[in-house]
C-alpha cells in the first residue's frame, strides 16, 4: 500500500470527514431546491410553505437534541470500554463507519433544515421548489427513521466489553491477513545475519506506524540499491535506532532523508499494518478481566479462545505466505517472528492466571493445540509458552490444583505433540 492511499484510508476512518461531508450534501440538498423553476416539467404536487416550515422545524429541534444525545453516548461508551476492556480499544470505536454514517445523518439533516428554513423565509422558493423541497424532506425524514432504527440498536451492545472483543478481534484478523498477503511488506525476508551498516539512523522518538515499501522500492530502482528494512511496524525508534540499510555502497545525506520520509512515526501504535499490537490488546482485556478489581475469568477464558483463532489463520496461512513472490525484490525486510506473536498473546495472561486453575486449564490446552498447526517456528514458540504455563501454574496452585494440573499435563502428553 502506498502512503496516499494509507492515508486516504485513515481519512475515510476519521469522523469529522464523514460528518463534513453528509453536511455539505445537507446544504446543497437545500440549495438544490430553488432551481427547480428550470425543471422541464411541472411537479404534480402543491405545498404551502407553512406545510414545509413545520417539517422543517420539527427535523432542525429534533436532530439537534438527537445528535447531543448520540455524543453523550458515544462519550459514555469510550469511557466503559476503557474501563471495562483497555484504553487502546476506544480508538476503534471513534474509526466505526457506521457510527460515522448515523452521526453524520443527523448532523447533515440537521444543516438540511436550517438552510431550507432560511431560503423558505426569505421567499427563495417558488411554488416548483417548494414541492421539490418537500419531496428532498420526505426523503431526509426516511433516512433519519432509519438511522434511529440502527442506532437504537447499536447502543444496545456499544461499548460493552462483548462488542469491544469483538471489534478488536475484527480489526487483528484483518491486520494479521493483510500481512499474511504480504508477509515481508512486499520484499524479501531480511536474514539474521545480515550486515546492520552503514545504516540510516532514525531522528525521531515514537512507533513505527506504516512503512511506504513502495515508495522505497521505487527509489531503489531509480537509485539502483538494494536496501534492509531493519524496523517494522509497531516497533518504538529511539534517535539513532537504525531503520535501513544501503547494501554495499556509501551512504549520502539526501539519500537517508529520502529513505526516512518512507517512515511515518506517530506517537501511538495503529492496528493497520501491524497484528501484534492488536494481540497485545487482546491479552490487555483479559489481564484487566483477572485482576483482583474486576474479577471477570469468563472474558479471560474468551480472549484465550480469540487468541487461539487469530493464531490458527496466522499459522495456517504462514505456509502460503512464505512462497508469496516479492513485489519489490529489491527490498528485504524482517519477518514477523512467531516467538513474538506468542509470547504476546499468552505470557501474560499464563502470568496472571498462575493461581486460577480454570483459566490456566484454558491456557494450557490452547497451547497444546497450537503447537500441533503450523510451521516448526509456531510450534516451538507454543510449546516454549506451554512450558512456561505449566511451570508458573506449579508454582503457584494450592496442592488440589497442583495435582490437577499435573493429570491434566499427562493426559495431554505435550512431550510428544509439541516436540
Amino acid at each position: 500500500m502506498s502512503r496516499l492511499r494509507w492515508i486516504l484510508s485513515r481519512l475515510r476512518r476519521t469522523l469529522w470527514i464523514r460528518v463534513s461531508l453528509y453536511a455539505v450534501l445537507g446544504f446543497f440538498a437545500a440549495i438544490a431546491a430553488t432551481l427547480a423553476a428550470f425543471l422541464p416539467w411541472p411537479l404534480p404536487i402543491d405545498i404551502s410553505a407553512e406545510a414545509i416550515d413545520s417539517l422543517l422545524n420539527v427535523i432542525a429541534s429534533s436532530m439537534l437534541a438527537v445528535t447531543t444525545f448520540s455524543v453523550m453516548a458515544l462519550t459514555g461508551a469510550y469511557g466503559s470500554a476503557t474501563s471495562n476492556a483497555t484504553p487502546r480499544a476506544t480508538r476503534l470505536l471513534t474509526e466505526d463507519e457506521f457510527i460515522q454514517s448515523v452521526l453524520a445523518t443527523f448532523i447533515g439533516s440537521f444543516l438540511f433544515s436550517i438552510v431550507g428554513l432560511v431560503t423558505l423565509r426569505v421567499s427563495v422558493y417558488g411554488p416548483q421548489g417548494r414541492a421539490l423541497l418537500f419531496v428532498v424532506t420526505v426523503l431526509v425524514i426516511i433516512l433519519i427513521v432509519l438511522a434511529l432504527l440502527r442506532w437504537i440498536h447499536q447502543l444496545t451492545k456499544l461499548g460493552r466489553v462483548g462488542d469491544t472483543i469483538d471489534r478488536l478481534e475484527d480489526a487483528t484478523r484483518k491486520s494479521m491477513q493483510a500481512r499474511l498477503d504480504l508477509p515481508f511488506l512486499g520484499g524479501h525476508p531480511l536474514p539474521d545475519d545480515a550486515p546492520i551498516a552503514p545504516a540510516i539512523l532514525s531522528d525521531k522518538v515514537g512507533y513505527v506506524e506504516f512503512i511506504d515499501t513502495a515508495a522505497l522500492s521505487k527509489l531503489c530502482d531509480d537509485r539502483d540499491l538494494r536496501l534492509d528494512i531493519r524496523v517494522l511496524p509497531g516497533t518504538f525508534l529511539y534517535h539513532g535506532t537504525p531503520l535501513a540499510v544501503i547494501q554495499g555502497q556509501p551512504l549520502a545525506e539526501d539519500l537517508a532523508a529520502d529513505i526516512r520520509r518512507a517512515f511515518t512515526i506517530s506517537r501511538a501504535r495503529s492496528f493497520d499494518q501491524d497484528p501484534r499490537f492488536g494481540i497485545i490488546t487482546l491479552s490487555e482485556v483479559a489481564l484487566r478481566a483477572l485482576s483482583l478489581a474486576v474479577n471477570d475469568p469468563g472474558t479471560a477464558i474468551d480472549v484465550i479462545g480469540r487468541q487461539v483463532r487469530l493464531l490458527t489463520l496466522w499459522s495456517e496461512g504462514w505456509h502460503k505466505a512464505e512462497l508469496h513472490k516479492a513485489d519489490y525484490p529489491r527490498l528485504r525486510v524482517p519477518p514477523l517472528r512467531h516467538d513474538d506473536l506468542y509470547d504476546d498473546a499468552f505470557r501474560l495472561i499464563a502470568r496472571d492466571a498462575a493461581g486460577q486453575i480454570d483459566v490456566l486449564t484454558r491456557v494450557i490446552k490452547a497451547l497444546d493445540a497450537l503447537a500441533r498447526i503450523g510451521p516448526d517456528g509456531a510450534r516451538q514458540a507454543a510449546a516454549a509458552q506451554w512450558r512456561i504455563a505449566c511451570a508458573r501454574g506449579m508454582e503457584c496452585l494450592p496442592a488440589p490444583d497442583r495435582d490437577r494440573l499435573r493429570r491434566l499435563i499427562d493426559d495431554l502428553d505435550m512431550g510428544q505433540g509439541a516436540a
